[in-house]
């Protein structure tokens, strides 16, 4: 069969999930093939390209997602599996539209980037890492951050990044 046949157009369409993702504290209701994954409905359906697509095989860590204020690999988690959950991308991390949340200034204060591709991946696992409690000391930062790859290595400022923004996160929850 054709991938551009009106059959297979038809078949997709009754396959099709009516969904409501709650993303970055906004509803977007979807129709999406049941095996879309929230990484492609996040870029292809709702335009929030920040996530980034690496490997496609959770092995890379770009397109690490928030969900419940759990990070995840959004290439491994189907869409639809996230209804009724909040996810948050980067996109939805900063403060305000003037305000950058403090892991976002860190990673620019301590230059944690260089090509900057899996900087959003890293970004909200940083966020995580230190919301959880993980991130105590560089061998643990290094540890919870070991499935965030960057192909520039840029590790000693992303850790350096984190642990500024440890801080002021720690601060800012008091």
């Amino acid at each position: 069969m054709d991938a551009n046949s009106p059959l297979k157009a038809s078949l997709s369409a009754s396959r099709a999930l009516k969904l409501v993702l709650s993303v970055n504290g906004r509803d977007h209701r979807l129709s999406l093939d049941p095996r879309v994954t929230l990484l492609d409905a996040l870029r292809e359906h709702l335009g929030l390209t920040g996530t980034k697509k690496g490997c496609d095989q959770g092995q890379c860590g770009a397109c690490t997602v928030h969900v419940d204020g759990q990070r995840v690999l959004s290439c491994l988690t189907l869409a639809a599996s996230v209804e009724g959950k909040a996810v948050t991308t980067i996109e939805g991390l900063a403060l305000d539209e003037s305000t950058l949340h403090p892991m976002q200034q860190a990673f620019m204060d301590h230059d944690a980037f260089q090509c900057g591709y899996c900087t959003p991946g890293q970004i909200m696992s940083a966020v995580a890492c230190v919301m959880e409690g993980l991130a105590e000391t560089d061998d643990d930062i290094r540890e919870y951050m070991s499935g965030n790859l960057c192909r520039c290595a840029a590790y000693p400022n992303i850790v350096a990044a984190i642990k500024q923004a440890r801080a002021e996160m720690k601060r800012s929850r008091k």
